[in-house]
Protein backbone atom coordinates (compact mmCIF):
# COMPACT_ATOMS: atom_id res chain seq x y z
CA UNK A 1 0.00 0.00 0.00
CA UNK A 2 1.15 3.16 -0.75
CA UNK A 3 1.85 5.95 1.34
CA UNK A 4 0.06 8.88 1.44
CA UNK A 5 0.56 12.62 1.99
CA UNK A 6 0.33 14.27 5.08
CA UNK A 7 -1.77 17.28 5.26
CA UNK A 8 -0.29 20.26 6.75
CA UNK A 9 -3.23 23.63 7.42
CA UNK A 10 -1.57 26.89 7.66
CA UNK A 11 -3.16 30.69 8.24
CA UNK A 12 -0.43 32.80 6.59
CA UNK A 13 -0.71 36.76 7.37
CA UNK A 14 1.19 38.56 4.59
CA UNK A 15 2.33 41.97 4.72
CA UNK A 16 4.71 42.89 1.86
CA UNK A 17 5.51 46.19 2.54
CA UNK A 18 8.10 46.50 -0.39
CA UNK A 19 5.07 45.84 -2.66
CA UNK A 20 1.80 47.11 -0.30
CA UNK A 21 -0.02 43.92 -0.44
CA UNK A 22 -1.34 43.00 2.52
CA UNK A 23 -3.66 39.45 2.81
CA UNK A 24 -4.54 36.65 4.75
CA UNK A 25 -3.50 33.11 3.01
CA UNK A 26 -5.52 30.22 4.03
CA UNK A 27 -3.38 27.22 3.05
CA UNK A 28 -3.34 23.52 2.72
CA UNK A 29 0.02 21.86 2.19
CA UNK A 30 0.03 18.34 1.32
CA UNK A 31 3.55 16.70 2.53
CA UNK A 32 4.46 14.18 0.27
CA UNK A 33 6.01 10.76 1.61
CA UNK A 34 9.44 11.91 0.43
CA UNK A 35 9.31 15.96 1.32
CA UNK A 36 10.70 16.86 4.41
CA UNK A 37 9.76 20.01 6.62
CA UNK A 38 12.07 21.58 5.52
CA UNK A 39 11.63 21.90 1.77
CA UNK A 40 7.73 22.32 2.23
CA UNK A 41 8.26 25.01 4.13
CA UNK A 42 10.63 26.62 1.97
CA UNK A 43 7.50 26.24 -0.59
CA UNK A 44 5.63 27.95 1.98
CA UNK A 45 8.48 30.50 2.08
CA UNK A 46 8.04 31.11 -1.54
CA UNK A 47 4.15 31.73 -1.62
CA UNK A 48 4.80 34.77 1.23
CA UNK A 49 7.56 36.32 -0.98
CA UNK A 50 5.59 36.12 -4.31
CA UNK A 51 1.91 36.77 -2.46
CA UNK A 52 2.01 40.13 -4.07
CA UNK A 53 1.74 39.28 -7.64
CA UNK A 54 -1.76 37.59 -7.14
CA UNK A 55 -2.95 41.69 -7.03
CA UNK A 56 0.22 42.81 -9.20
CA UNK A 57 0.16 40.78 -11.92
CA UNK A 58 -3.39 39.56 -11.79
CA UNK A 59 -5.37 42.28 -10.27
CA UNK A 60 -6.36 39.85 -7.79
CA UNK A 61 -8.49 37.94 -10.28
CA UNK A 62 -6.05 35.22 -10.19
CA UNK A 63 -5.03 32.14 -8.33
CA UNK A 64 -1.73 31.77 -6.40
CA UNK A 65 -1.43 27.70 -5.47
CA UNK A 66 0.48 24.90 -4.53
CA UNK A 67 1.27 22.09 -7.41
CA UNK A 68 1.60 18.53 -7.05
CA UNK A 69 4.93 19.13 -6.61
CA UNK A 70 6.70 15.72 -6.31
CA UNK A 71 3.54 13.87 -6.86
CA UNK A 72 3.73 14.88 -10.48
CA UNK A 73 7.16 16.16 -11.82
CA UNK A 74 5.58 17.81 -14.76
CA UNK A 75 3.86 20.23 -12.16
CA UNK A 76 4.81 23.14 -10.41
CA UNK A 77 5.47 23.31 -6.87
CA UNK A 78 3.66 26.80 -6.66
CA UNK A 79 2.11 28.27 -9.30
CA UNK A 80 0.22 31.84 -10.32
CA UNK A 81 -2.98 31.52 -13.08
CA UNK A 82 -4.58 34.12 -14.11
CA UNK A 83 -8.51 33.59 -14.81
CA UNK A 84 -7.95 32.62 -18.07
CA UNK A 85 -6.01 29.57 -16.88
CA UNK A 86 -2.49 31.09 -18.20
CA UNK A 87 0.24 30.27 -16.06
CA UNK A 88 1.60 33.55 -14.97
CA UNK A 89 4.13 32.31 -12.31
CA UNK A 90 5.94 28.95 -12.23
CA UNK A 91 7.79 28.11 -8.78
CA UNK A 92 9.77 25.10 -8.48
CA UNK A 93 11.79 24.51 -4.95
CA UNK A 94 15.04 22.56 -4.39
CA UNK A 95 17.82 21.49 -7.12
CA UNK A 96 15.88 20.43 -10.44
CA UNK A 97 17.23 19.23 -13.39
CA UNK A 98 17.93 22.25 -16.80
CA UNK A 99 15.08 20.18 -19.13
CA UNK A 100 12.28 20.85 -16.84
CA UNK A 101 13.49 24.35 -16.07
CA UNK A 102 12.84 25.26 -20.06
CA UNK A 103 9.78 23.46 -20.32
CA UNK A 104 8.40 26.08 -17.15
CA UNK A 105 9.74 28.65 -18.91
CA UNK A 106 7.57 27.72 -22.29
CA UNK A 107 4.42 27.25 -20.25
CA UNK A 108 4.73 30.23 -17.99
CA UNK A 109 5.44 34.10 -18.03
CA UNK A 110 7.98 34.34 -15.10
CA UNK A 111 10.08 30.91 -13.78
CA UNK A 112 11.38 30.92 -10.15
CA UNK A 113 13.57 28.35 -8.62
CA UNK A 114 14.52 28.74 -4.50
CA UNK A 115 17.19 26.53 -4.05
CA UNK A 116 17.70 25.83 -0.31
CA UNK A 117 20.02 22.28 0.08
CA UNK A 118 23.45 22.37 1.70
CA UNK A 119 24.99 21.83 -1.51
CA UNK A 120 22.71 24.33 -3.66
CA UNK A 121 26.20 26.12 -4.25
CA UNK A 122 27.34 22.31 -6.07
CA UNK A 123 24.05 22.52 -8.19
CA UNK A 124 24.49 26.02 -9.57
CA UNK A 125 27.97 25.69 -10.56
CA UNK A 126 26.86 22.72 -12.83
CA UNK A 127 23.62 23.83 -13.69
CA UNK A 128 24.22 27.94 -14.32
CA UNK A 129 25.63 28.02 -18.01
CA UNK A 130 22.75 25.47 -19.17
CA UNK A 131 20.11 28.20 -17.73
CA UNK A 132 22.05 31.13 -18.80
CA UNK A 133 20.07 31.76 -21.98
CA UNK A 134 16.66 31.48 -20.44
CA UNK A 135 15.75 35.06 -20.09
CA UNK A 136 11.96 34.38 -18.09
CA UNK A 137 14.03 32.73 -15.27
CA UNK A 138 15.15 33.97 -11.73
CA UNK A 139 17.18 31.65 -9.30
CA UNK A 140 17.09 32.08 -5.55
CA UNK A 141 19.23 30.57 -2.64
CA UNK A 142 17.37 30.59 0.41
CA UNK A 143 20.32 30.35 2.92
CA UNK A 144 20.66 26.75 3.94
CA UNK A 145 20.41 27.79 8.03
CA UNK A 146 17.53 29.88 7.71
CA UNK A 147 15.50 26.53 5.63
CA UNK A 148 16.92 24.28 8.24
CA UNK A 149 15.68 26.65 10.91
CA UNK A 150 11.79 26.56 8.88
CA UNK A 151 11.58 23.13 10.76
CA UNK A 152 10.90 24.56 13.67
CA UNK A 153 7.40 26.31 12.44
CA UNK A 154 6.17 23.03 10.52
CA UNK A 155 3.16 22.00 12.45
CA UNK A 156 -0.09 20.14 11.67
CA UNK A 157 -1.31 23.45 12.15
CA UNK A 158 -0.19 26.69 11.47
CA UNK A 159 -0.77 30.34 12.47
CA UNK A 160 1.94 32.51 10.64
CA UNK A 161 2.80 36.21 9.74
CA UNK A 162 4.99 37.03 6.99
CA UNK A 163 6.35 40.67 6.53
CA UNK A 164 8.55 41.03 3.39
CA UNK A 165 10.40 44.64 3.73
CA UNK A 166 13.69 45.94 1.61
CA UNK A 167 13.52 41.91 -0.05
CA UNK A 168 14.11 40.33 3.08
CA UNK A 169 10.90 38.05 4.68
CA UNK A 170 10.25 37.47 8.21
CA UNK A 171 8.27 34.41 9.11
CA UNK A 172 7.37 33.63 12.63
CA UNK A 173 4.51 32.04 14.79
CA UNK A 174 3.69 33.05 18.38
CA UNK A 175 7.20 31.46 19.12
CA UNK A 176 9.86 31.54 16.35
CA UNK A 177 10.86 33.63 14.56
CA UNK A 178 13.19 33.51 11.48
CA UNK A 179 14.80 35.74 9.30
CA UNK A 180 15.51 35.12 5.78
CA UNK A 181 17.42 37.10 3.58
CA UNK A 182 17.50 35.24 -0.17
CA UNK A 183 19.77 35.80 -2.43
CA UNK A 184 19.35 35.89 -6.48
CA UNK A 185 21.62 33.88 -8.43
CA UNK A 186 20.06 34.59 -11.45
Amino acid sequence: MALKSTIFKANLSVADIDHGYYADHALTLARHPSETDERMMVRLVALALNAWQLQAVCNGDGVLAFGAGLSDPNDPDLSLKDFTGHTRLWIEVGQPEDKPIAKACQKADQVMVYAFHHAAEVWWRGIENKLSRLDKLQVWRVPTEAAQALTRLAQRSMQLQATVQEGNLSLSDSQTHIDIECVRWK
